[in-house]
């Protein structure tokens, strides 16, 4: 998994988990046998997600009203959401997911 701060920050551009994420709009996802390749056409910067569940996350973000509700559906095991919670604020980090905006 990426690596982040141990704990996630709720300050203002922070990650924040009890808000709604979507993948990057600049962002697409390849499947592999490992998990899948990350690539941003605005910084074409590649990277990887290195767990076939880590991809699933990340492609159920935008269909819940938190990332909880994401790591429920992808079925992450409680003893293991902090360490997919630190996952995501790196990839939030990265621009790889962004807030998703809630109002009409």
């Amino acid at each position: 998994m990426t690596a982040a701060p141990a704990e996630a920050q709720t300050s203002a551009g922070a990650f924040d988990p009890a808000l709604p994420y979507r993948l990057s709009t600049s962002v697409s996802v390849r499947p592999e046998s490992f998990g899948a390749l990350v690539y941003d056409f605005h910084t074409r910067r590649l990277s990887f997600l290195k767990t076939k569940p880590l991809v699933r996350v990340v492609e159920v973000l935008a269909d819940h009203d938190d990332v909880h509700g994401a790591l429920v559906t992808a079925e992450v095991p409680e003893g293991q959401r902090d360490q997919y919670l630190r996952a995501l604020a790196g990839l939030a980090d990265a621009g790889t997911i962004q807030r998703r905006d809630t109002t009409p």
